[in-house]
């Protein structure tokens, strides 16, 4: 149990230091300190700090995975599931804008290319996840024809630009994404749209 959680600390802590100050600008030894760990540990357990990234970055995905292949399970209307689907990404994304933020910015850069990989391919298959979700809907009668990926990008882009660039549509007002509080609320703002862009695009009639 002492090494559960002594690898968790670890995890936690690199997410914490990445989220604050890129993965470029943090070291393996301010993570060791940041969760009172040692250099030996990160290695036994990661390797290094692509190993501890690699790790995080699994684990979010993952997550998000679970969580999308229990909703296709559920009883529910084609609508209510994909808004759920959408509602839990949109959630997930902006509980850790920061890390978010950063892990678009190592998708950018060449020179890691397993990272990359790793990365963009468990993307596409949550991505697979939320086209199965439409396009059951269109098979059902209740959405309508439309091109499906280009909607996706549509709903995965605006989620991404919220996060990455808050001040579109904070500008103007007091609000800061990295106040709890103003977050809940641009969280929220967010999920209202997408709620009814989902909803108007999908079974409006031509």
């Amino acid at each position: 149990m002492e090494k559960v959680d002594k690898k968790a600390n670890i995890l936690e802590a690199a997410e914490k230091l990445f989220s604050q100050l890129g993965y470029e600008a943090t070291s393996t030894r301010q993570i060791a300190k940041e969760a009172g760990a040692n250099m030996a540990m990160i290695n036994y357990y990661f390797g290094s700090k692509e190993g501890v990234f690699m790790e995080i970055m699994s684990y979010r995905i993952a997550g998000f995975s679970n969580q999308l292949n229990s909703i296709k399970l559920e009883d529910l209307p084609h609508l209510e599931k994909l808004i759920k689907a959408i509602q839990g990404y949109a959630t997930r994304i902006l509980c850790n804008h920061n890390l978010h933020k950063m892990m678009h910015r190592e998708l950018s850069l060449p020179h890691r290319p397993e990272m990359f990989f790793k990365i963009k391919n468990a993307m596409v298959e949550n991505q697979a996840i939320v086209e199965e979700l439409i396009n059951s809907g269109i098979a059902a009668g209740d959405f309508r024809q439309v091109d499906v990926r280009m909607f996706i990008a549509s709903l995965m882009g605006t989620i991404s630009n919220v996060a990455i660039n808050p001040a579109k549509i904070t500008s103007g007002t007091a609000l800061d994404i990295n106040n709890t509080e103003d977050r809940k609320l641009i969280t929220q703002r967010l999920v209202d749209y997408l709620k009814d862009l989902i909803t108007t695009y999908l079974t409006s009639k031509q």
